[in-house]
C-alpha cells in the first residue's frame, strides 16, 4: 500500500465590485469586506482513490453549482475523479446571492415571492430595501464561484504530496439550540424564552469538535480540519462580507502557526443549531431587521457578547482556536496510511406532501392579508411565505414524489466523513454518530446540495421557520432514511 497524500489550496471568493448578500428576507448590497471569505480545498489521494473536500464561505452550494464546479476541473485535469469532490456551505449570510438552475422539484418551486404576487391586488406593489443594479448579479456571480472553486480543487490535487494526518478531539461552547417551546405545545426559532409560557429548549446541542491534523512528509503540520454543529451565522443580519467565526479562527492559526497554515471549517448536522443563548439573551448592539427575532423590554444579561456583532464572531473563533491549540498537546500517532475508500450514493427520499386543508388555509390567509395592501416589504414577505411555500408544495407534489439527495461517505483509517445536503437537525447528526463503526465520525451538513432544513417530528410539530414544509423538502421520515443508510454505508468500511 502507498503512503496516503494530502494537498492543500486556499482561494479568495472576495468579490471586485458590491454583491447581493445571501439569507434573511431583507435585501442587502456591500462591497464592505470584514474579513475575506475563501474557499478551501483538502485534497486526499490514496491507491488511485481520491476525496476532495471544498469548505466555502458561502450560505449555499446547489446541486448546479457542484456540477458546473466538477465540469469545470474534467475539462481541465482528466485525472481528478470529479463525482468526488464535495462542495460544503458553512452557512454564512455574508457571501454571494448566485444563479441556481437547480433541478427537480427545487427548480419548480422556486422563489416564494412569486406566489405572493399572484395574491397581490393589481395596485399593489413591493419595495425593497435596496434597489440599487450597480452590483454583481447572480449569473456573473455563478460564474466567478465555478472558477475559484475548480481552481482551488486544481490547485489541491496540484500539491498532492505525501504525507500523515492525527486524529483530534475538543469541546466548545459555541453552539446552541435555537428553538423555544411553550405551554401550549407550540415552538419558535429565535423563540423569547423570557416568557411565563416557556417550558424549554426543544432540543440538545453538541459541544463536541471532531479535529484531524494533517502533516507533510517531513512531519510539519500544515492544516487542520475541525468539524463542529453550529453554523456561521453570527454576522447574518449585517450588510458585511464576512467569514464569520471561522474568518477569525483562521486569523487565529496564522498568527500563531504562520500565513500558510491552512484550516478547513466543517458544520455538522445543526439545523436548530445558532452561536446565540435564548436563554441568556444579549441584544444586538444595533438594531436588526429579522421579524422573528423581537424581544419586548428585553433584560440586561451579563453573558456572552452580542452574538449579532464582531465581538461575538471573535469570541467564538477564540473558543475554537484555544481548544485546537490545546488539542494539539495530546496528538497521539501519525498515521501515513488510510485505507481510503470514499462511496458516493443518491438516495431518493419522500418529499414532504402539504394536505388539501393545509393548503386551503395557506390559500384562505394569503387573500385576506393581502386584499387591501397597497405596497409590501420584507417584513410581509417574511410573514407570509410559509403560506406561499406551502401553495407551491401542494402543487409540486402532484408532479414530484421523492428528492434526489447525493451522499458521500469516507473512509480514513479509523475515521469516517459522511455528508448530507441538509440543513440536518442535531437529533439525526447524533443518531449518526452514535452508531457509527467508526472510532470517530465527522459530519458534513449542506454538502453537494442546498434542500433546506430537515427538522424532527417533534419540531415539524411545534411549527414555526425551520420545521415548516416551506423550510425544507424531507420531512422527519426521510430523516429516518437518511440516518439508516448514512450508516449503512459507514459500516461497510469497518465490517468487511
Amino acid at each position: 500500500m502507498s503512503r496516503i497524500r494530502f494537498g492543500w489550496s486556499e482561494v479568495s471568493l472576495v468579490p471586485d465590485r458590491p454583491i447581493s448578500l445571501a439569507g434573511e428576507f431583507f435585501e442587502r448590497v456591500t462591497s464592505e469586506v470584514e474579513t475575506p471569505i475563501t474557499v478551501t480545498t483538502l485534497a486526499v489521494e490514496e491507491d488511485g482513490e481520491q476525496a476532495f473536500f471544498c469548505s466555502c464561505d458561502l450560505e449555499g452550494v446547489g446541486r448546479d453549482l457542484c456540477l458546473r464546479v466538477r465540469a469545470r476541473v474534467g475539462e481541465q485535469n482528466k485525472e481528478i475523479d470529479t463525482d468526488k469532490i464535495m462542495l460544503h456551505a458553512v452557512h454564512i449570510h455574508n457571501s454571494y446571492v448566485y444563479e441556481q438552475a437547480e433541478g427537480g422539484v427545487r427548480a419548480y418551486e422556486g422563489g416564494t415571492l412569486g406566489v405572493i404576487r399572484d395574491y397581490m391586488p393589481a395596485d399593489c406593489t413591493y419595495i425593497p430595501q435596496i434597489t440599487s443594479t450597480d452590483c454583481i448579479q447572480p449569473d456573473e456571480a455563478r460564474d466567478i464561484l465555478v472558477e475559484r472553486i475548480a481552481r482551488s480543487v486544481l490547485e489541491a490535487y496540484d500539491h498532492l504530496d505525501e504525507g500523515g494526518f492525527a486524529q483530534g478531539f475538543g469541546r466548545v461552547a459555541v453552539g446552541m439550540n435555537r428553538r423555544a417551546t411553550y405551554s401550549d405545545g407550540s415552538a419558535r426559532m429565535w423563540g423569547d424564552a423570557d416568557r411565563a409560557t416557556f417550558v424549554s429548549l426543544e432540543g440538545g446541542c453538541d459541544s463536541g469538535m471532531e479535529l484531524l491534523y494533517i502533516y507533510d512528509k517531513s512531519g510539519k503540520m500544515t492544516g487542520v480540519v475541525a468539524n463542529i454543529a453550529c453554523p456561521a451565522q453570527i454576522m447574518e443580519q449585517r450588510s458585511v462580507i464576512s467569514a464569520d467565526y471561522w474568518g477569525k479562527v483562521k486569523i487565529l492559526l496564522r498568527e500563531k502557526h504562520g500565513a500558510d497554515f491552512k484550516l478547513l471549517g466543517l458544520v455538522s448536522p445543526a439545523g436548530d443549531q445558532c452561536p446565540r443563548d435564548l436563554i441568556r439573551w444579549v441584544e444586538p448592539e444595533t438594531p436588526i431587521k429579522d421579524p422573528n427575532v423581537t424581544r419586548i423590554d428585553p433584560k440586561e444579561r451579563f453573558a456572552d457578547p452580542s452574538m449579532f456583532d464582531v465581538k461575538g464572531t471573535w469570541k467564538a473563533g477564540r473558543r475554537i482556536y484555544n481548544e485546537i491549540e490545546s488539542e494539539m498537546e495530546e496528538i497521539g500517532t501519525v498515521f501515513t496510511e488510510g485505507n481510503l475508500a470514499h462511496v458516493v450514493k443518491h438516495l431518493h427520499l419522500p418529499l414532504r406532501r402539504v394536505t388539501d386543508a393545509e393548503a386551503a388555509e395557506a390559500a384562505r390567509v394569503l387573500k385576506e392579508a393581502l386584499k387591501d395592501k397597497k405596497t409590501l416589504d420584507y417584513k410581509d414577505s417574511a410573514e407570509l411565505y410559509v403560506y406561499a411555500g406551502t401553495l407551491k408544495r401542494y402543487e409540486s407534489q402532484e408532479i414530484f414524489e421523492t428528492v434526489d439527495t447525493e451522499v458521500h461517505a469516507i473512509r480514513l483509517g479509523r475515521v469516517a466523513f459522511v455528508t448530507c445536503p441538509f440543513e440536518l437537525f442535531l437529533d439525526f447528526g447524533n443518531q449518526i454518530r452514535a452508531r457509527s463503526a467508526a472510532t470517530q465520525t465527522f459530519e458534513i451538513q449542506l454538502c453537494c446540495g442546498a434542500l433546506g432544513y430537515l427538522p424532527t417530528e417533534k419540531a415539524e410539530k411545534g411549527g414555526h421557520y425551520s420545521a415548516y414544509i416551506s423550510s425544507g423538502y424531507v420531512g422527519h421520515e426521510g430523516g429516518d432514511i437518511l440516518v439508516r443508510e448514512s450508516l449503512e454505508l459507514i459500516d461497510g468500511f469497518f465490517k468487511k
